[in-house]
């Protein structure tokens, strides 16, 4: 815990005049991970993406305190656990929701089939618990209420974010320090275009296969589709996909919907007729692009 501390204060001094900054997810060991070294790959070809991941992380973003709302989500980025468009999905989101008055942190999260895990399919889930509990025991330091702490998803990151608010109670069986003990569980979620289920025929091929193989185990299918595991501690949930989408069907966030409010967990949902897939912020399209004020306006709802 103290050489924790230690990394926290150098880091910090050295962002002192920027409003955002990149921790280690794992000071302590990566669960998880075997000793093979993975090159990061970036890939700036159209949207910046990453490719590999070796140390997992999260950026930082903090509205200045004067706008804070105390509010605070973990951004998790799509790319069919593939790749992470970590820009497009990621660092403009945080930008907007600063802007907003609410702290952003951008998960890099290790994608499963890259030779440094051991079984693919815990890493980034771990990841996910790991961005949620370390973001709740900085809350004080950070301007942020500990009990206003959301996650967004993207597409396959929606997925890893749907998983997170459907399995935050499991039992923990990587305790590499104090911060692995802290409540994982979202305050409230916002799953963008999400892949929910892995079941025919409305499953994401891609982000089955590069998550749990091409062959999975019927009892991994089961656990990965997150329309299975909603219950009443569900958090409060926002909902937005295209009807025209044809990558992820919008029968995804549908599913998860009807299951929220059989539980009489609140939910809001969004299906615009034209969108397709992927379009983030929707800049540049002025009815799409509506789904960010109805997102604001129901955070500060909570």
């Amino acid at each position: 815990m103290v050489r924790y501390f230690v990394v926290m204060l150098f880091i910090l001094a050295n962002n002192l005049s920027a409003q955002d900054f990149t921790l280690p997810l794992w000071t302590h060991g990566i669960p998880n991970q075997n000793n093979t070294e993975v090159q990061e790959v970036i890939d700036t070809t159209e949207i910046i993406m990453i490719r590999k991941v070796n140390k997992p992380d999260i950026a930082v973003y903090l509205p200045s305190k004067k706008y804070a709302t105390g509010k605070a989500v973990i951004v998790i980025p799509g790319g069919g656990y593939n790749i992470i468009a970590y820009h497009w999905e990621g660092v403009d989101i945080a930008r907007w929701l600063t802007s907003n008055g609410i702290a952003a942190i951008v998960l890099k999260y290790r994608l499963p089939h890259t030779k440094n895990n051991i079984k693919g399919y815990l890493s980034p889930l771990l990841d996910a618990k790991r961005a949620l509990r370390l973001t709740r025991f900085n809350a004080q330091r950070w301007n942020i209420n500990k009990n206003e702490i959301g996650v967004m998803g993207f597409s396959a990151g929606g997925h890893l974010a749907a998983t997170l608010g459907t399995h935050f109670d499991e039992k923990n069986i990587f305790i590499t320090d104090a911060i692995d003990t802290i409540s994982c569980k979202p305050n409230f979620m916002i799953l963008m275009y999400p892949v929910i289920t892995f079941k025919e025929p409305y499953l994401h091929k891609g982000s089955r296969h590069f998550l749990i193989g091409d062959k999975p185990d019927t009892s991994l299918i089961n656990y990965f589709s997150n329309e299975l595991h909603v219950s009443k501690t569900t958090p409060p949930t926002f909902l937005v996909h295209a009807e025209d989408d044809k990558s992820v069907p919008v029968k995804n966030s549908l599913m998860f919907y009807e299951e929220l409010v059989k539980n009489s967990v609140p939910a809001e949902m969004i299906i615009y007729p034209k969108g397709g897939h992927g379009f983030s912020l929707a800049i540049g399209n002025a009815h799409l692009s509506t789904w960010r004020e109805r997102c604001i306006e129901w955070i500060k709802t909570l």
